[in-house]
């Protein structure tokens, strides 16, 4: 799969109505509220939409200066399918044990291959619907790679290095971006181009690419990647 990432050249059925939980009530109305209750009431709950819309991913990486972390901070409004699918992954440890293999430091840094080949076919036959680009392509901020069919993106990812706000026209969308003094580690990732054949590692996983002479030890790689609990961020920051 070469990616189009060019380098730079009335009721509702089974819940009981209210009166039929109360029907002493008849057709009383309703308490009224206090003044402004409404409001405050709008304010709470628009609070904890908010809150429930953002989640942070802490990967685990090797680098060329040995292991680190950064945190990825998701914002499900930005980009609901590919929020949805990212959590998904996660959740699956599909990025755990995996090579970034796509390394140009004028533009980004791209992964999300698994070192398995059958994970790999089993993803791949699950695209996922486009979604309307509503965040530019800024240094830092995290996007599905794709082909330049519609509708898809699967698994693999890439982080920008630089302002890409060209690839916005061309629909991809952004769905977090690297917290913090993150991006100092996605910098230190090993710049092995685009040597690593992609239909390889789709075919052979990481056999592939850990016994090629010219890179494989070489290649900065993911340990694991995490959901963070809220609590456990604040250190990344």
């Amino acid at each position: 799969l070469k990616l189009c990432l060019a380098s730079p050249s009335g009721r509702t059925q089974g819940l009981p109505a209210y009166r039929d939980r109360a029907p002493h009530l008849g057709r009383a109305a309703p308490p009224k509220m206090p003044a402004g209750s409404s409001l405050r009431l709008a304010a709470v709950l628009s609070q904890c939409i908010c809150a429930a819309a953002v989640f942070r991913v802490q990967f685990d990486v090797v680098t060329t200066k040995g292991p680190g972390s950064f945190v990825i901070k998701v914002d499900e409004s930005w980009s609901p399918a590919g929020a949805a699918r990212f959590k998904e992954l996660v959740e699956a440890k599909f990025y755990d044990d995996t090579r970034f293999f796509r390394v140009i430091p004028s533009f980004m840094v791209q992964f999300g291959i698994s070192g398995n080949p059958k994970v790999s076919a089993d993803w791949r036959s699950k695209p996922i619907k486009d979604d309307p680009v509503k965040m530019s392509n800024k240094p830092g901020y995290v996007t599905f790679a794709k082909t330049g069919a519609p509708d898809s993106r699967t698994t693999q990812l890439f982080i920008n290095y630089v302002d890409n706000s060209r690839l916005d026209g061309m629909g991809f969308a952004p769905f977090g971006e690297v917290e913090g003094k993150g991006m100092d580690v996605v910098k230190q990732i090993y710049d092995c181009g685009e040597t690593p054949n992609q239909g390889k590692i789709q075919t052979e996983g990481n056999s592939y690419l850990d016994k090629d002479p010219k890179f494989g030890s070489k290649l900065s790689k993911i340990v694991s990647a995490k959901i963070l609990p809220d609590s456990e961020h604040h250190q990344f920051l």
